[in-house]
């Protein structure tokens, strides 16, 4: 659903208006972004998931909204925790500071970085950190301390406190421990279940138990969203505990020695799981990359259908070699796919074997990111898809230099050059930052006080030309002011060398291309001057001095205006641009016509500035094409 946005000038000055007819558009421009609000939070079901997970959770509907995961955790396993009689430790900062560091960290390998033509199976342990919670009893409960530290009659430093443990009972204990890989040492669940492995357990069987509803009351549209919303609750809450544990910073009550078990653990899964593929001869695998709890393997030479039958194996086998409920799943294959480094990959996927058509799988790639301008990604992606779908690099070439020509001919759509990097609040920054969002705030405020974004507010801005040696900060500009100063103009050497390429460089330089010589191919745009800067004295941009050119009939080069060839035939001269004008300003009333029926108002100029609407910027490129009309009439009259 499309509405207008009108700027608070606008509004103000309607509802300073005379006439009662102003004064009621502002009104009912509120009343229908209310409308669109109550709308939204009754699309996303805000208010009936806050509340079924602050029933999940046992907290306030507001702390849902407000508080972090810690809190969620503590409320749960407090509850757990009080009838056997236990107390949770409070410790300050001063306790967490003196905390030993941690000692292990996640297995991220290198990946292999190139491209895949043959199969690549993502195999992936399910809920991996409260499997290995479960299955090995890990908790604040059931935790006896180091190995060096046992048996030694003084306290020994246990997490942020201190930790106890009579000799006589390690020696009554001694069969019915197990020691973790960083040499801690638990009891087994026979001699004391722990408090987080009940409530980890307890929280992922209800979860499937929620899930295997799901599938049983399909019908019911308002009960499935309330069990989908159960089982998100219980799913983000299993996946934090172990962060609850190895807060060292900021932690309600972090533990060093439990949290490095869980990780040396999960690290040691993973581990065994890469020897057993790399091992087995039948299957004829080899992992390439493996992240936390993840596998990436490759199988030279098989099929689709090989593969998936081979890494149903796979898993089963890992699983058979592991303690419940610690299952390795069977994710997808990607067919082909790159991995360009860690946490950087994209691939086409398929997930069955009956599936036909595959999926655009991207993690970590510019794709997916939101820090650059939508034309990186849209560039990257189909690059990439039609390096997949053809394995033809001319034809990936032949895309990426007509999209870079688009760009830097200024036909590209300014909304696909548009940033936007989230406000922080003018107090979150270290002086003289040079950060856009705050740099274009600062502007605002100056002009008017209410203007300031809000934090956490994503500020849109563009990057236009300037003088020679102008750092870039003071290029950045609002996409409304480009709009309307005719004067300023994109920087797209800039989008294409500094946004453009990096990425596309990146993920085409393991397929040997080197894609800035694809750039330097490209025949560059010529500028010549319209008018002298000494005229009428005026002061701007030097881009604004400046036309293209190309001839206006053919398009060929010329310092001629209208090139030699053209100028043989004035009638074909005349009849071609009396055509293009005629065709822009009936363009400008067709969008015209879309915006009156948008805001509902007959008005010619349209008062709307809403920067997610292409309509703002297609009106904005007719209306510079219109404003050549005065050159081209003295074109004509050449004629």
């Amino acid at each position: 659903m499309r509405s207008p946005l009108y700027s608070g000038r606008t509004l103000s000055d309607w509802f300073d208006h005379h006439t009662d007819l102003y004064r009621w558009k502002v009104v009912d421009h509120y009343v229908s972004r209310l409308r669109g609000s109550m709308q939204l939070l009754q699309q996303l079901d805000i208010v009936g998931r806050t509340s079924e997970l602050a029933r999940v959770f046992g907290i306030q509907f507001y702390h849902v909204l407000t508080r972090g995961s810690q809190y969620r955790v503590e409320s749960m396993m407090l509850r757990l925790a009080k009838p056997l009689n236990y107390i949770a430790v409070s410790p300050s900062v001063e306790q967490r500071a003196q905390q030993r560091a941690p000692q292990c960290i996640p297995l991220v390998m290198e990946p292999e970085s190139r491209f895949y033509s043959s199969c690549v199976l993502v195999l992936d342990f399910q809920s991996l950190y409260p499997s290995i919670v479960i299955a090995y009893n890990y908790c604040y409960s059931t935790c006896l301390g180091a190995v060096g530290s046992l048996g030694t009659p003084d306290e020994f430093k246990f997490g942020c406190t201190s930790l106890r443990v009579p000799v006589d009972l390690l020696h009554q204990l001694r069969d019915d421990v197990t020691i973790s890989p960083n040499g801690v040492v638990y009891v087994k669940p026979t001699v004391r279940k722990g408090v987080m492995p009940s409530m980890l357990e307890e929280i992922l069987k209800t979860r499937l138990m929620v899930k295997s509803s799901m599938k049983t009351y399909q019908q019911d549209k308002a009960l499935l969203r309330l069990l989908h919303a159960r089982q998100l609750g219980l799913k983000l809450i299993a996946n934090v505990t172990f962060g609850y544990t190895a807060a060292g910073y900021s932690g309600r009550m972090p533990n060093v020695e439990v949290g490095d078990s869980i990780v040396h653990k999960a690290r040691e899964t993973l581990e065994g799981a890469i020897r057993m593929v790399n091992s087995t001869k039948k299957w004829g695998a080899r992992v390439v990359y493996g992240d936390t709890d993840s596998l990436f393997v490759q199988l030279k030479g098989a099929s689709k259908e090989q593969a998936f039958r081979i890494g149903s194996e796979m898993a089963e086998a890992v699983t058979a070699t592991n303690p419940k409920p610690v299952t390795l799943k069977f994710e997808k294959v990607y067919l082909p796919c790159v991995l360009q480094t860690k946490k950087r990959y994209v691939g086409y996927m398929y997930e069955t074997p009956e599936q036909k058509e595959p999926v655009f799988d991207a993690k970590g790639i510019e794709t997916v990111r939101r820090d650059a301008c939508p034309a990186v990604g849209k560039v990257l992606e189909r690059s990439i898809k039609l390096l997949f779908e053809t394995r033809d690099l001319s034809q990936v070439k032949g895309f990426v230099q007509r999209q870079l020509l688009k760009v830097l001919e200024g036909t590209a759509s300014m909304q696909d050059l548009t940033f936007a990097k989230e406000y922080r609040g003018s107090g979150s920054y270290r002086p003289g930052a040079c950060i856009p969002a705050l740099e274009l705030s600062r502007r605002m405020t100056a002009y008017d006080r209410r203007l300031e974004p809000r934090v956490g507010e994503r500020v849109p801005y563009v990057i236009v030309f300037g003088s020679p040696g102008v750092p870039l900060i003071q290029l950045v500009r609002r996409p409304l002011d480009v709009l309307q100063d005719p004067s300023l103009r994109l920087n797209t050497t800039y989008y294409v060398t500094k946004q453009i390429l990096p990425p596309l460089g990146r993920l085409l330089q393991l397929v040997g291309v080197d894609v800035l010589r694809w750039y330097q191919e490209i025949p560059r745009v010529q500028k010549a001057s319209l008018w002298g800067p000494s005229e009428a004295g005026r002061r701007g941009t030097i881009s604004q001095y400046f036309t293209s050119l190309h001839c206006p009939v053919c398009q060929q080069l010329t310092q001629l205006g209208v090139c030699a060839a053209c100028r043989a035939d004035p009638q074909r001269v005349a009849v071609t641009l009396n055509q293009d004008v005629r065709r822009w300003e009936a363009q400008q009333d067709q969008l015209l016509q879309v915006c009156r029926s948008c805001s509902g108002s007959a008005e010619r100029q349209m008062s709307c500035v809403s920067l997610d609407c292409p309509v703002l910027y297609k009106l904005s490129r007719v209306g510079r094409q219109l404003s050549r009309g005065p050159y081209l009439r003295q074109l004509l009259e050449q004629f």
